[in-house]
């Protein structure tokens, strides 16, 4: 096969029903590619990325909020067995 791409360009009229099939496919699967990716941080992608980071936010603080009541509930265990003993 010879280097020259004049030579191994096909136009649409000399195409086979198979190389039309994967052209059209291969535009579906462009479309779709670009509808999960989408521009940079737009797409599906980006936006379960968002929620991700969202949730790990919120689990954060909920995972804080439960120390401290863990850390105050614990205080209060040890005032309440400091005034049994006395």
């Amino acid at each position: 096969m010879s280097a020259n791409p004049k030579t191994n360009y096909r136009n649409t009229e000399n195409m086979t029903d198979f190389e039309a099939q994967v052209l059209a496919d291969l535009s579906v699967l462009k479309n779709q590619m670009t509808a999960l990716v989408g521009d940079g941080n737009s797409g599906r992608v980006g936006s379960l990325e968002q929620r991700v980071t969202q949730h790990e936010e919120r689990f954060q603080s909920a995972r804080g909020f439960a120390m401290a009541i863990g850390g105050l509930l614990t205080l209060v265990q040890f005032l309440v067995d400091f005034l049994r003993r006395k």
